[in-house]
């Protein structure tokens, strides 16, 4: 810690605590907005910069004397570790904290990289004690101040809702922090172990009514998943229909929350809701099983089923590389897709998504774990695993650089899926007739204009 040749006063001047946020999947970063009020409302005047869309600030760094770098995931920390060393570079004697999931998964090696603090950041609370601990034990009366968002990018800058001609501003909040869940491949069971919270509902509804107020038409409730409180969530979208009844919104949950709570679907749809994300992951019950996803490929056809039912779609997100999947798994996921005409449901960077296991991963727990060649690779922040089918490793590099210049070059996604597929079939040695190559024949499906990335 650096606090010695600092006062009080300095800790409590405008811009001596900078937030900075890397990546949060193409919305406005939460890892800023619910911090950032909280430390107003404990008497501090930070500045806030998103470098997903707009340059670093030398200025603002220099003159910080806390700088908190969000990394809620993968990406985020990559790009968060290579800021440390820039931050460094113009202000050597700032204390950095990484705050979010994987700061706290990869503290040890972010420790020894120049970062000073490594904390989860619940409800923001941890960040504020953080602070106020770096001020010295002054004891400042607590203001209550407005939202800081002005401070960040117009929501415009982030990515939007597109529906064919339809296209809306977002914004993003969160109705619960944390999952009751313990999937083996998710970076939230170690740092949560399993508990979740709500986010009051004012303070939800205050975040809606200010995004609505900066022109947003259509909100992304970003909860790990959303119906791990639905009478809460339900709540909420009464209350927000109530006052904006055209604003459409988007959520994720569990397959299984879906079958459990399929009643609720006719009224999401009534209340706005365009799309819902859930994290099928694989159709094989020997991946489902490690993953401990708690659904089978029949729960995934059901779900379908329920959600497409009320009028809403169903985006479902895939890991088709994993140790043990095979080339027969995924050509199957690509069959399923295409048989339930799900092509535009899916971004094509679903296809070449494969299994990230971080430090302190529940997968670490598993026997089918225990039994790989796995080593720890620091600086990516990750478990290196090779598939025993060496086929199954060149498919993802070809798959990876296929979509990525897909991507680049505009093409539409039907023609990727396609040139996926073949690759895989040569790959296999077998031959795929298209069932519904015709861009026609498959179902349109409303998305967020920023392709998922972990």
């Amino acid at each position: 810690m650096k606090t010695e040749a600092r006062t009080s006063t300095t800790m409590h001047a405008s811009g001596a605590i900078l937030l900075i946020s890397c990546y949060e999947l193409g919305h406005r970063p939460a890892g800023l907005t619910r911090p950032l009020r909280a430390l107003e409302a404990a008497g501090f005047v930070p500045d806030a910069i998103d470098i997903a869309v707009e340059p670093l600030d030398a200025e603002m760094v220099a003159r910080a004397r806390f700088i908190g770098i969000s990394v809620p995931m993968h990406t985020a920390l990559r790009l968060g570790v290579h800021l440390v060393h820039r931050i460094r570079q113009i202000n050597p004697d700032v204390s950095i904290c990484m705050y979010g999931l994987y700061a706290t998964l990869n503290a040890d090696y972010l420790l020894s990289q120049g970062v000073d603090f490594c904390i989860a950041n619940t409800a923001s609370t941890e960040l504020v004690e953080l602070v106020q601990s770096v001020v010295d034990g002054e004891q400042l009366e607590t203001q209550k101040t407005g939202f800081r968002t002005a401070k960040l990018p117009p929501l415009e800058a982030y990515a939007q809702f597109e529906d064919n001609a339809e296209k809306r501003i977002v914004g993003y909040t969160e109705t619960t922090i944390g999952c009751k869940h313990l999937c083996t491949h998710c970076p939230i069971p170690p740092v949560y172990n399993g508990k979740f919270s709500v986010v009051e509902r004012g303070t939800v509804l205050a975040e809606i009514q200010e995004q609505v107020s900066q022109g947003a038409t259509h909100i992304t409730f970003g909860d790990p998943d959303f119906l791990n409180g639905p009478r809460h969530g339900l709540r909420i979208l009464r209350e927000m229909h109530e006052r904006y009844p055209n604003l459409t919104f988007d959520f994720t949950t569990k397959v299984e929350h879906i079958l459990k709570h399929s009643k609720h679907f006719p009224e999401f749809a009534e209340l706005g809701c365009r799309f819902v994300i859930s994290a099928v992951e694989s159709l094989s019950g020997t991946v489902l099983t490690i993953l401990e996803k708690h659904h089978t490929r029949a729960d995934v056809e059901t779900a379908i089923d329920i959600v497409h039912g009320a009028g809403i779609a169903l985006r479902p997100t895939w890991v088709p590389f994993t140790p043990w999947t095979s080339l027969d798994d995924y050509l199957d996921i690509l069959a399923f897709v295409e048989m339930h005409r799900l092509v535009y449901h899916v971004d094509p960077v679903q296809y070449a998504v494969r299994l990230l296991i971080p430090p302190g991963s529940y997968l670490l727990n598993r026997p089918e774990t225990k039994m790989l060649s796995l080593t720890l690779d620091e600086t990516a922040f990750s478990y290196i695993w090779e598939h025993p089918d060496v086929r199954l490793d060149e498919l993802h590099k070809t798959v990876n650089v296929l979509v990525e210049n897909d991507a680049r070059m505009g093409v539409d996604a039907l023609d990727t899926f396609y040139r996926i597929w073949a690759l895989a079939a040569d790959m296999h040695g077998s031959r795929h007739t298209p069932l519904y190559r015709s861009k026609a024949a498959h179902l349109p499906a409303p998305r967020i204009t920023e392709a998922w990335f972990c």
